[in-house]
């Protein structure tokens, strides 16, 4: 009995190749570089055509999240001026030499905080860890700052807080959709009425009270050890305040977008990183 005949094989160039829908939406998707960002990936030199001042305008956005004062305003209140002023710059000294150097790598080789640890020894599941950290607190900041924005909007419009938490959960899908080109644009518009209303309660409070500041540099806090500085004291506030130091992660993805340095704009470029580093934090 004899063998059947192997079956012809096939030329490559009948193949048909079979792609599934998901698939065709997700290829349409990232060709649109209004939605992809390259979240977790290298960022191509093609994608980072931004200028060194638009980067760092949008990465330097971050200052804008209310959490910062209430942060400093709680360890005035609770730990007194004197340990909360030099809590408050220990802290940015800190987190400014060690965000200084994650801001230089990630600019110059456009790479975010999970490719950067992946570099610096952690491997992959090291730096899915530092990962899951970095993302934790972005959650617990987002919702921090969604409970800010939430009571502003029942005292401003009288809506229930629970309205105010979905208003502003579903306000920030559209941003977060479209990745880093979006936002930039909204940080180009929105800019100039940040300044304007960051300083309009402080003149508008001077006004007011022209001598509001008088006594403060005596507080002594709910737990500020009688008014002077308190090295316990001191030492609880560095440690709230220290946590913000995560917030480099941020500032990672969006210094990646940095375009190369060239001794063109060498300026520029040192002045940008500068800025949308660890300059956040001053």
């Amino acid at each position: 009995m004899t063998d059947p005949a192997p079956a012809p094989a096939e030329d490559p160039q009948d193949a048909v190749q079979r792609v599934v829908k998901v698939r065709r939406d997700y290829n349409t998707w990232v060709a649109r570089e209004t939605i992809e960002d390259y979240a977790l990936r290298f960022t191509p030199r093609s994608f980072r055509r931004w200028s060194e001042l638009r980067v760092a305008n949008t990465a330097f956005g971050v200052a804008s999240f209310l959490v910062l004062e209430a942060v400093g305003a709680t360890l005035l209140v609770s730990y007194g001026f004197s340990n909360a002023f030099w809590a408050i710059l220990a802290t940015g000294l800190i987190i400014f030499l060690a965000g200084l150097p994650v801001s230089i790598y990630a600019a110059r080789y456009g790479v975010d905080m999970d490719l950067l640890t992946r570099g610096a020894g952690f491997g992959y599941i090291g730096s899915t860890l530092t990962s899951l950290i970095y993302a934790s607190f972005t959650f617990i900041f987002f919702a921090l700052e969604a409970a800010i924005m939430a009571y502003a909007l029942d005292l401003a419009f009288d809506i229930p807080p629970a309205w105010g938490y979905l208003i502003c959960a579903v306000v920030v899908i559209p941003l977060v959709t479209h990745g880093v080109t979006a936002i930039s644009r909204l940080q180009t518009l929105t800019q100039p009425l940040w300044l304007m209303m960051l300083v309009v309660p402080y003149v508008f409070v001077f006004m007011e009270r022209p001598d509001v500041l008088s006594g403060i540099t005596g507080y002594p806090g709910e737990r500020g050890g009688g008014g002077g500085f308190h090295l316990p004291a001191f030492g609880a506030a560095l440690t709230v305040g220290i946590a913000l130091i995560t917030q480099m992660g941020e500032q990672a993805d969006y210094l990646r977008f940095m375009p190369e340095k060239t001794p063109a704009n060498t300026r520029r470029w040192w002045a940008g990183v500068l800025l949308g580093g660890p300059g956040w934090v001053v």
